[in-house]
């Protein structure tokens, strides 16, 4: 999965320039965590469980090459708000508003927003059918006017992406193409 998260740099980047705040998420699994998929349970194969909901392969674990920045995007400091997710072995959420699948413990993202007052929020990352989707889905839930770059995602799979843009679509989500839109409306 690490070089499909070089595909939305500079997208990510682009719509930036449009913001007048800049939030950024970033996993940080630890080694241990129980959803990690191994011989017995493949990826993506469902998995029960209060905080997990499928196995995973091993990613962004602290000190890793995979919990790295992506080269060309700010250093976590540099942003107005940051969110670490998915610290707990036993969790594995994919919002970034929430720390939890049931959407009780929250990041402080949608308070942070509110208390800036921003009512709209432009969103990319990875993966596209599921941070992506969850995280715009949280923020429409909060009242968000929300607009999802898709050059900005990427998602793992065409169908599983397709899916997730008809659920984000029928949450009330708006999509452009790329932030050259943004431009047009000025």
């Amino acid at each position: 999965m690490h070089n499909i998260g070089l595909q939305p740099l500079e997208e990510l980047n682009q719509q930036a320039k449009f913001a007048r705040l800049r939030v950024g998420t970033k996993d940080a699994h630890p080694k241990n965590a129980v959803w990690i998929a191994d011989k017995d349970h493949p990826p993506f194969a469902p998995l029960k469980g209060q905080h997990v909901d499928t196995y995973w392969p091993e990613h962004c674990v602290p000190g890793t090459k995979g919990f790295q920045s992506i080269q060309g995007l700010p250093h976590p400091s540099e942003y107005n708000f940051f969110v670490w997710k998915g610290i707990e072995p036993d969790m594995h959420p994919y919002g970034a508003c929430y720390h939890d699948l049931e959407e009780k413990q929250s990041t402080g993202l949608i308070e942070f927003l509110r208390n800036n007052g921003i009512k709209t929020v432009i969103i990319g990352g990875l993966a596209t059918e599921y941070c992506v989707k969850k995280t715009s889905i949280q923020l429409r839930q909060a009242g968000f006017r929300v607009f999802v770059n898709l050059g900005a995602c990427r998602g793992i799979n065409k169908s599983t992406t397709d899916e997730a843009i008809q659920e984000m679509t029928e949450a009330g989500v708006k999509f452009i193409k790329s932030a050259k839109e943004l431009k047009a409306n000025g």
